[in-house]
């Protein structure tokens, strides 16, 4: 497989300009993505909220283009939150999930009028009421997480619904229902509604249905609050190599919430509002990377391993759980076709990034793409031995743009502190 353009600017050129490894993304592909979902859920009548889960890719330029496409965001950490402001995403737009905020992510949240916290374990509880007692006359609206116990189909470590997760109060053993009545013990606490989110990579309605329906047959068990909002987390799936068909994300999300209203019709139940946070699905298919091939190995009768410039430093999915991708060829070439594991140059056997795919012979200097690589890459990056963090680069309209800039070997250990330093206290 081969290719010479990425959103319509030639790869060799991207390549020159601002080096290898390099963090692609079409950034017309990520709005009209946006603008596929917006119209879908519009078109069901239903009142619905949206917001991109930074998890996936956040940088500045995510956080703006995600205001630009009228979103909202949902944020996990003081990082990404900081990185909103310094973005000035307009507060009341976002929402701060994960299962152990700080007392000073709390107060940042707080501080910078987030519109709606989730809380997610019985400490946070007493922890969002101690921050808000520094700010007299406000109230915050909240959003209990549950763990519906619905097993969604997909890699074990990104499940998050069932009963044994790290994630929410449980909706089988009563936590639930105590953490209902513990949040309106508190006047400075507005439960308005519950979330969920049961996994990610997922493909099909059946696991959000399974979970809502499990929901509605417990709520008349839980005490009485107004359940104006039903967050449905996100979770949906993208294709990564060619065997793998490409989801419908506009017949997925409809299917989704004409199930959920099914679903509350026949349980005599009004639909709430419904908000989403889809990260993977918006981001993933528009994302690839661009590597230089280094040394190609070649083992008799057993295969034929290629480096590349990068690895599990920029891309740890493949090694933390089996994710698969594939690779085209940069150029034209008519050089005969052979099968190579492409691998990184990390000091780990698991630095691998393709088990197996068919491409023109390779020599030191071709350059490879990995496509469908947006989310969660990036965004997982590490320093693991010392390599710099990719460059990142927006396209749009034939343009390029520097969004992110590569890492210096400075930027590295610009934290690093000498052994041996004049003390200036002592511990």
């Amino acid at each position: 497989m081969q290719k010479t353009h990425f959103a319509g600017v030639p790869l060799e050129a991207l390549a020159d300009t601002y080096g290898t490894p390099l963090m692609l993304y079409d950034e017309e592909m990520i709005r009209q993505r946006i603008q596929t979902i917006h119209d879908v859920l519009r078109s069901t009548g239903v009142p619905y909220h949206l917001s991109y889960a930074c998890k996936a890719f956040c940088t500045r330029a995510m956080v703006e283009l995600a205001a630009e496409a009228h979103i909202g965001l949902d944020v996990v950490s003081g990082g990404e939150l900081y990185t909103a402001m310094l973005a000035n995403f307009p507060g009341e737009a976002i929402h701060f999930n994960g299962n152990n905020k700080s007392l000073s992510e709390l107060v940042l949240a707080v501080e910078y009028g987030v519109g709606h916290i989730i809380i997610d374990q019985f400490l946070e509880i007493h922890h969002l009421v101690q921050v808000l007692q520094q700010f007299p006359g406000r109230r915050q609206k909240v959003l209990l997480r549950i763990t519906p116990g619905v097993h969604a189909d997909t890699h074990h470590y990104i499940q998050t619904g069932q009963e044994d997760s790290k994630f929410g109060f449980d909706l089988e053993s009563g936590q639930v229902h105590r953490a209902i009545e513990a949040v309106l013990s508190f006047p400075q606490l507005e439960l308005v509604g519950l979330h969920m989110h049961i996994g990610s990579q997922i493909t099909s309605a059946d696991g959000y249905l399974a979970a809502v329906k499990r929901l509605l047959e417990r709520m008349p068990t839980l005490p009485s609050f107004s359940f104006n909002i039903l967050n449905l987390g996100g979770g949906m799936g993208i294709a990564h190599t060619p065997d793998e068909a490409e989801p419908d994300l506009g017949l997925l999300f409809r299917t989704i919430v004409e199930g959920v209203v099914h679903l509350f019709d026949t349980f005599g139940r009004d639909v709430p509002e419904l908000w989403f946070e889809p990260g993977r699905s918006i981001v993933g298919p528009a994302g690839a990377t661009l590597y230089t091939v280094g040394a190609v190995k070649d083992v008799p009768g057993i295969r034929t391993f290629a480096a590349v410039d990068g690895g599990m430093s920029d891309n740890i999915r493949p090694a933390l759980y089996g994710a698969r991708y594939t690779a085209f060829f940069v150029g034209q070439t008519h050089r005969p076709s052979k099968h190579y594991t492409i691998v990184g140059k990390l000091c780990e056997s698991g630095d691998v990034l393709i088990a197996d795919v068919e491409l023109p012979e390779l020599q030191d200097g071709d350059r490879l793409l990995i496509p469908a690589t947006g989310a969660y890459t990036y965004a997982m990056a590490s320093h693991y031995n010392r390599i710099p963090r990719p460059a990142v680069v927006f396209i749009r309209d034939g343009e390029a743009r520097l969004v992110v800039r590569r890492e210096t070997y400075e930027d590295v250990a610009r934290l690093d502190l000498p052994l041996h330093r004049p003390l200036h206290s002592k511990l």
